[in-house]
């Protein structure tokens, strides 16, 4: 499906278009649950034959009839045949669960798995003003843990209480052809144990919502610290860190033991109820034997349905607290999926192959937050093929630029035009595409070199992957290592040093052969030999492109077409300097 803006309820459309896709498997497993149901339904019936016909000698009755011609050639063989049935009853029982379970097991996975691609894809495409709101560790939790807590509602606790229903609905239709007036004390139980689980059910439903938002806390705590583990090292804090995570997990913790004791209450409640029930149907089925409203073997049948009827809705408060979380997971992810990405395509958007590099900025507003300004009518132009340097202090907007360039944000107001046309005319990925990047956090993946500089151009050739890395600087460092581009690198690349993340993170911008190259803030993390490295690939990369740096530092005026100052949200005239001069407030 596409990343556009999820229809109302999609999880429920995910699942629909799920079911329908697999309604053969679907079906196949409906029927041999049934089946099931019906074999499990079945397995007394032998029992009463022989109780009634054999050790009392009374003749069979109605339906049951018909088995009379077993009796033919003695008792014996009869019981004989009767016990064969039972095993056979048992035995085809257990065939039809396990196709039905394989079955319903392999479709929630399968669910699920669909399920947390979607999740994934959507996410990605959310805005950058959601990204930086959400908690990582949070969002994980919704596409690991909550998709899974949906899986088993589909694959085991939503089977197991259609299972439940269809025999409890079975095992009351026949209580009512043996003894309706014995079924009506069994059925009189009923709306009190639905009272029982509607009522708790409402406390489990909010103590599990509360967990689940605790263990997001509690997830999105641990992957901040463990991401930022060398700075808790070394302002030696771990004590600290241990204090604030104790605090979540003991609220996390009260959660959970008051969820499990609402919990054993429904189970508690269940069985007191189902004992009373059980109770007074055998006081009134031995009442009713004695007084020959009904025999023996239909009282043994009675009772042995009984003891399996309240079984299934023992297990129903069990299965309601599992299906519970499900729900509140699945309305977690109902809500990031009904979450629409402020920034879509026009339609005829233009998908462009090449770009003249011609950039303009006509009064351009933006905020993060309206109350906070970042760009106030700021105005600038940047001709095709020119090497332009955006100066100023941290926080003046600088990076805001590079922002609203590749449409990761819009405008609050003004024109931004690329070769004459505006921004929002153009379609994103191609944009983009036209657009390489290098930002001032060289975020590489865990892989190869190799899988990380083509990550930019995932069809290029190895002949190209070097050509990119000899432009960036850095094909020398890379071949000195022993595996040369297969060197697999860490998370983040922190097995390589600033300068050389850096030059990797120039090659995978330069491999997509890009009609603008934009780079924040290059050379401000490294040392100054890598600095002298990166300007020297820069000089290379310049022809046929235009250039624009963000760089702290008014540099030499030979070494820019144009030097832009960004301050108080405004671009002033050109700043020419004949040496690097330090700007005030830089940082």
């Amino acid at each position: 499906m596409s990343g556009g803006r999820p229809p109302r309820g999609e999880l429920r459309q995910l699942l629909l278009e799920h079911l329908w896709r697999t309604r053969f498997s679907t079906l196949a497993a409906l029927l041999c649950l049934i089946g099931a149901i019906l074999t499990e339904l079945l397995a007394p019936w032998p029992l009463k034959v022989i109780f009634d016909r054999v050790l009392l000698g009374k003749p069979l009755q109605g339906a049951l009839a018909v088995l009379d011609g077993l009796f033919r050639f003695g008792a014996l063989p009869a019981v004989a045949a009767l016990s064969a049935a039972v095993l056979l009853l048992v035995a085809l029982g257990g065939a039809l669960s396990y196709v039905q379970v394989y079955l319903a097991t392999r479709s929630g996975y399968e669910f699920a798995a669909a399920l947390r691609q979607r999740l994934f894809s959507h996410i990605q495409r959310l805005p950058l003003a959601f990204h930086s709101r959400a908690r990582a560790g949070e969002l994980l939790m919704k596409a690991s843990t909550d998709t899974a807590a949906i899986r088993d509602a589909i694959a085991d606790w939503g089977v197991r209480s259609a299972y439940q229903f269809l025999m409890i609905g079975g095992m009351l239709v026949v209580m009512a052809v043996v003894n309706w007036r014995l079924s009506l004390v069994v059925l009189g139980s009923l709306p009190v144990l639905y009272l029982v689980l509607t009522r708790l059910n409402r406390r489990i439903k909010a103590s599990v919502s509360r967990q689940r938002r605790q263990e997001g806390r509690i997830a999105a705590r641990m992957g901040e610290v463990f991401g930022a583990i060398a700075m808790v090292q070394t302002f030696a804090r771990a004590d600290h860190e241990d204090r604030r995570f104790a605090l979540e997990n003991a609220a996390n913790l009260a959660d959970g033991i008051d969820t499990a004791r609402t919990t054993a209450a429904v189970t508690r409640l269940i069985e007191l109820v189902c004992a009373l029930s059980t109770a007074l149907t055998i006081f009134v089925g031995a009442w009713q034997a004695y007084r020959g409203y009904m025999t023996p073997g239909d009282l043994l049948i009675f009772v042995s349905y009984l003891r399996t009827f309240y079984k299934p809705i023992r297990d129903l408060g069990k299965v309601s607290v599992k299906m519970t979380r499900a729900r509140v997971c699945a309305e977690r992810i109902e809500q990031v999926l009904a979450l629409e990405p402020q920034i879509r395509d026009r339609d005829g958007a233009r998908v462009v192959a090449r770009l003249d590099g011609d950039i303009r900025f006509e009064r351009v507003s933006f905020a993060y937050d309206p109350r906070h300004p970042v760009l106030e009518e700021a105005s600038f132009h940047i001709r095709p093929g020119q090497k332009v340097a955006l100066v100023g202090p941290s926080g003046a907007g600088k990076s805001s630029v590079i922002a609203l360039l590749l449409r990761l944000y819009e405008p609050r107001s003004g024109a931004i035009l690329v070769d004459g046309i505006p921004l929002a005319d153009y379609q994103r990925e191609a944009l983009r595409l036209q657009l390489g990047v290098v930002l001032q956090d060289t975020t590489l993946f865990e892989g190869s070199i190799r899988d990380n500089i083509c990550y930019g151009r995932p069809q290029a050739s190895d002949p190209e992957i070097e050509a990119a890395a000899r432009a960036a600087n850095a094909h020398e460092f890379i071949a000195a290592f022993p595996d040369g581009y297969d060197t697999v690198v860490g998370e983040r690349g922190c097995t390589l040093s600033g300068g050389q993340r850096q030059r990797v993170c120039l090659a995978r911008a330069l491999i997509k052969h890009p009609s603008v190259l934009i780079l924040d803030e290059p050379t401000s993390a490294v040392d100054a030999a890598s600095a002298r490295l990166i300007r020297e690939a820069l000089e290379r990369c310049h022809a046929g492109r235009t250039v624009l740096v963000i760089c702290h530092e008014v540099p030499a005026a030979h070494a820019y077409d144009q030097v832009l100052s960004l301050s108080e949200g405004r671009v002033s005239a050109e700043v020419r300097a004949a040496v690097p001069v330090r700007l005030r407030g830089a940082g």
